[in-house]
């Protein structure tokens, strides 16, 4: 049975969580997959964990890097190996919902399409067991209802969807395309250019990933109080503006503005009313003004129901 898909697994000092990683991708209702784990410089048995894995399923491919590169610099390495029609991510501490590869395959044999992309849910930690919540308001509107053969003209709150592991693509589709390295938030502009650059993209409300917030807070999404994170988050928001402002899609960047007036800003608001570091406050500011000198700026009103969403 030759595989369809690559999954692309890369993963740094997650030994806790990766078995469940794994688990998840040998428990997929779609058995046609390869997947290519990548421990990225772990200094914990991340790098054995991989190892078992590979050694008990040969389905599985280890790559060991010595000193850690960063997710992005995974991500492409993986890539360059990819020898079947599609291919996607997943984080070796996250987990696939079991109908996840078989989902996204369906859909695109159907449609045609470039990509495919699903909801996703966060984990957290509760009562000791991780435990998914629901789908977030801004997921919903990018993946439901489904809808195939869609360009950002057709439904710009597509561009909601902005993490790596949420979709499946045809392979050729990274012909041209690559994760940038050396930075946090590395999937946020890589997301916009494949909506921008896809010929055609599928949604679906198919939840495809626990995406886990590890209770010691060492996820990168956790790690926003810390300046060089900020600079890097609040890069990779305006690089994907960039991208949408550059291929006219003036209604996705009012969509992408609303979003983060409503979900991004008031966090990092709050961090920097008490942070003891001025830099961090004068960040924030100079992105703020960077915001509001965009011409879709007045018309990008947020949704004043997504900040109370974000409890849960």
């Amino acid at each position: 049975m030759s595989a369809r898909v690559t999954m692309i697994v890369p993963g740094r000092d997650i030994a806790a969580f990766a078995p469940a990683a794994i688990a998840s991708l040998q428990a997929q209702s779609e058995q046609r997959w390869r997947a290519i784990l990548i421990d990225d410089g772990s200094t914990d048995d991340t790098g054995a964990v991989f190892a078992d894995a590979a050694a008990a399923d040969r389905r599985f491919e280890v790559l060991h890097h010595h000193e850690a590169r960063g997710l992005g610099a995974a991500r492409n390495i993986g890539l360059e190996r990819v020898d079947t029609p599609f291919v996607g991510f997943l984080d070796a501490d996250d987990e696939l919902t079991p109908h996840a590869i078989e989902r996204w395959l369906r859909t695109l044999d159907e449609s045609g399409s470039d990509f495919v992309a699903a909801a996703y849910v966060r984990s957290r930690l509760i009562d000791g067991v991780y435990r998914p919540g629901r789908v977030q308001p801004w997921v919903s509107d990018a993946t439901n209802p489904r809808r195939l053969g869609m360009t950002l003209a057709d439904h710009p709150a597509a561009s909601a969807n902005i993490v790596a592991w949420s979709k499946l693509s045809r392979t050729p589709l990274w012909d041209d395309l690559r994760f940038p390295e050396n930075v946090a938030y590395e999937d946020q502009v890589v997301a916009q250019r494949m909506y921008t650059e896809a010929r055609a993209f599928d949604v679906i409300p198919d939840v495809a990933v626990h995406w886990r917030l590890r209770a010691d807070g060492t996820s990168i999404t956790q790690g926003k109080s810390q300046l060089p994170v900020l600079h890097d988050y609040l890069a990779a928001l305006l690089g994907g503006i960039d991208v949408l402002t550059a291929a006219r899609q003036s209604e996705a960047v009012r969509t992408r503005i609303a979003l983060i007036r409503a979900m991004d800003l008031p966090p990092l608001q709050r961090i920097a009313a008490q942070h003891p570091d001025p830099a961090y406050r004068a960040a924030l500011e100079a992105f703020q003004t960077a915001l509001r000198a965009l011409p879709e700026y007045d018309a990008a009103r947020p949704d004043s129901t997504l900040a109370a969403a974000l409890a849960w």
